[in-house]
């Protein structure tokens, strides 16, 4: 099959002849020749076609602290690629570029799931990781990749808003490891203004990740001035996430950077995000962190029991790694939540872009 006609699905006709994308809560309802929100998605005929399969907007090996996920495998590095599009609307996405891009045959390069696989087999990678846009448009990719990967002894990664429908979540995260969800605010006029989406149908997929997979899975909330970043709403958030998803689920305070079309708010504070920081920890979650600023202290992930430092990092680069082979604070031995080696991996910082081409 021609990769870039690949059929997709979750979608059903209607009675006026329009087809419905089930994927995402958008729902977009198509006439013949017409795409849906993300652009990514079309009617071609009678089904439903997933325009980037098999193509990416191209692959760069990280470390996985850069996902975020500070709590799954540190120092270990992860192989990172999206495609197009975006099934949000975000006024302050910092991916624009990719997210939004409509000139598909310019930005992809071809991958075959089992060409990545290898490549990520090749480097040694512990992960792959679906990211830059959000995997939930490109969901049929993402999990045939994922299938290859895992038949490798490969993880699977997804960085993603959380925005889907029950069924395809179901399917797709049975596919996925590890996952770091965006919760952009915790209001839905935010998300109605801002993202063109709705809050409730992400907090539907944290409380699914928490309570009917094993997927691991953190939070980033990017905090944007005057717009999310009020002491009330980071409290009710933080005692959401506490009542709902429990303790030890790991919360990143990103740094908003002026971008796309909010080029007029300036940069988060270090200080708002110290105070946000403050904020989950007062509220009774074990591991919050800051990011995009230097904060070793917002970096560091203590023990909750006896509060020692146990994995110290300056940027992506681990400094100190303090836990015993399952996990356990060598000082109290106190279990904490997530998946770790004996060692640290020794990735750091560095930034790696690759071509998949040589392993198709």
């Amino acid at each position: 099959m021609n990769e870039t006609h690949y059929q997709a699905r979750y979608w059903h006709m209607l009675d006026d002849g329009r087809m419905q994308c089930d994927l995402c809560p958008r729902d977009c309802k198509l006439h013949d020749s017409q795409r849906g929100a993300c652009f990514v998605r079309m009617r071609e005929g009678s089904q439903m076609i997933l325009t980037t399969y098999g193509r990416s907007s191209g692959f760069c090996i990280d470390p996985i602290e850069k996902k975020p996920l500070n709590h799954f495998y540190p120092g270990s590095s992860v192989l990172s690629f999206g495609t197009a599009g975006c099934n949000l609307a975000c006024k302050f996405c910092q991916n624009w570029d990719i997210s939004k891009s409509r000139d598909l045959d310019r930005l992809m390069n071809q991958a075959s799931p089992q060409a990545i696989a290898m490549a990520a087999e090749h480097h040694q990678c512990r992960s792959v990781a679906f990211t830059y846009n959000d995997p939930v448009i490109f969901a049929e990719y993402a999990m045939d990749v994922a299938d290859a990967c895992h038949a490798r002894g490969i993880k699977t990664v997804a960085v993603t808003a959380g925005y889907m429908h029950d069924i395809p979540r179901r399917d797709f995260y049975a596919k996925i490891d590890a996952a770091n969800v965006d919760l952009k605010a915790f209001t839905e006029e935010f998300y109605y203004r801002l993202t063109g989406s709705q809050l409730q149908p992400v907090l539907d997929t944290l409380r699914y990740l928490r309570h009917e997979t094993d997927v691991w899975f953190e939070i980033t909330t990017l905090l944007i001035p005057g717009q999310n970043d009020s002491d009330e709403e980071l409290a009710a958030m933080c005692q959401w996430i506490k009542k709902e998803l429990g303790t030890g689920v790991p919360l990143h305070f990103s740094a908003f950077h002026p971008d796309y079309k909010m080029p007029d708010i300036p940069a988060t504070p270090p200080a708002t995000l110290i105070r946000a920081r403050e904020i989950g920890m007062q509220a009774g979650l074990q591991y919050v962190y800051t990011g995009n600023v230097h904060n070793q202290q917002g970096d560091t992930t203590f023990c909750p029991e006896c509060k020692t430092s146990l994995i110290v990092r300056d940027w992506y680069q681990i400094k100190q790694y303090r836990l015993t082979e399952n996990g356990f604070c060598p000082d109290c031995n106190a279990r904490i939540a997530g998946h770790f080696d004996r060692m640290a991996g020794d990735f750091g910082r560095k930034r790696i872009p690759i071509v998949i081409g040589a392993y198709a």
